[in-house]
């Protein structure tokens, strides 16, 4: 008897979750279902507690551990530009992809809604579209300080200086690359430990948003559900045809590898869930271990391509849903802010509406609107925390064969 997987405990939690929540909402007084939801939520925000306390040191421990292996600061000048120059073609790739479509079906303006009253509140700060705020925010204050908030760009930025000097310094360098090399493999056993509890949080999650919501949710917004779900699949396939350009059929297993951390993503609706086991799932396909150090970190950061789709999607959805006429030149140049702006959010659920909130006010469109998406905000940030697990494990494995270091799997692939 075969036996039953990551992926097929995650599916068994999610339908589970579906049924308890659903028996909820429909058998449930307001008071309960408030509570029940409360309740169960309480398990899928341990569990992301406790992803979150893995993320800083084994981001900080891989990264040096693998720039330290890289040799020279031209190795990692080389990845870097590689990685970068994938990275902003994803992104514009999917933000490209949003305005296409969303220009085509023009979702938003079969509501006609009138202006909103200048006193709605969207319950969201708005993010500080400011250069120089995003350039300074790039550099911690305290590398301690950027570890506590688990600011993934920060500890990026001090990891690649500390781990530069630690291989700068000879034979002490690589007693701290040693030691830093053991607490890698130390944090990675204990996501293992973590990961017995993703099903649970899975089960969780969905049953919190559904006993609250229902099957209305679906309904009401299902135009637009569908239409963003159609997309994914579409950005999906076409960065799969792409990095098969590279890796020619191999492209198929890496989908079939990680498909259990995807999955996770999209049923926890966090990114961040996947990154630890991420990790090793790449290593096992082939990627160098110093390759994907490098690559996934900055890809949480930069590499955000189900956000990207997301966030022009909602921006031109509430647009068109007020009747407020965009250009053309106008649309191109909120693509450009979306992709800079965003740089940098945390792979962590409402990360995305936040950006958003600060780039209507630029064009004169109700930041209000973000009310008509914040209830199906779960059913989306579930595809698009997917998406991301799938773009930045394409990335890694594209510059591993961009570098010529793809290895065959270590094992097999199922």
């Amino acid at each position: 008897m075969q036996k039953i997987g990551l992926t097929g405990w995650i599916l068994i939690a999610m339908v589970t979750g579906v049924i308890l929540g659903l028996w909820v909402h429909y058998n449930g007084s307001a008071q309960q279902i408030d509570n029940f939801s409360g309740a169960i939520s309480v398990l899928t925000d341990i569990f992301l507690r406790l992803i979150k306390m893995i993320i800083a040191p084994l981001v900080f421990s891989t990264l040096v551990v693998g720039i330290a292996k890289l040799g020279d600061i031209r190795a990692v000048g080389r990845i870097g530009g590689k990685t970068l120059l994938w990275f902003m073609g994803a992104s514009l790739l999917s933000l490209v992809l949003g305005l296409v479509i969303m220009n085509s079906l023009q979702l938003g303006s079969e509501l006609n809604l009138p202006l909103p009253a200048s006193t709605a509140k969207t319950g969201l700060d708005q993010a500080t579209i400011s250069f120089k705020n995003f350039i300074t925010h790039v550099f911690p204050r305290s590398v301690f300080e950027a570890m506590a908030n688990n600011e993934i760009l920060q500890i990026v930025v001090f990891a690649v200086f500390f781990g530069i000097a630690t291989a700068s310094i000879g034979e002490q360098g690589k007693i701290v690359i040693k030691a830093l090399d053991a607490v890698a493999q130390v944090i990675l056993r204990v996501t293992g430990y973590v990961m017995y509890f993703a099903p649970i949080a899975a089960l969780a999650a969905i049953a919190s948003v559904l006993a609250v919501k229902g099957p209305e949710l679906l309904v009401t917004y299902g135009k637009f559900i569908i239409s963003f779900y159609l997309s994914i699949i579409g950005l999906w396939l076409v960065l799969l045809l792409i990095a098969s350009a590279f890796v020619g059929r191999r492209v198929i297993d890496l989908a079939i590898c990680v498909k259990d951390m995807v999955l996770l993503a999209f049923s926890t609706a966090s990114s961040e869930a996947a990154f630890p086991k991420l990790i090793q799932e790449l290593e096992g396909f082939g990627c160098p271990p110093k390759i994907v150090s490098f690559v996934l970190p900055l890809g949480y950061s930069f590499n955000l391509d189900g956000s990207m789709l997301y966030m022009t999607f909602a921006s031109l959805f509430i647009a068109q849903a007020y009747g407020v006429p965009l250009s053309l030149g106008q649309e191109v140049s909120m693509l450009l802010v979306l992709m800079l702006t965003s740089k940098g959010i945390a792979g962590v659920p409402r990360a995305a509406l936040v950006v958003i909130a600060g780039t209507l006010s630029l064009y004169n469109i109700p930041q209000q609107g973000l009310l008509l998406l914040l209830g199906i905000d779960q059913i989306l940030d579930m595809a698009r925390s997917a998406t991301n697990v799938l773009g930045n494990s394409i990335a890694a494995v594209v510059v591993s064969k961009w570098e010529g270091e793809l290895r065959e799997p270590a094992v097999n692939i199922k």
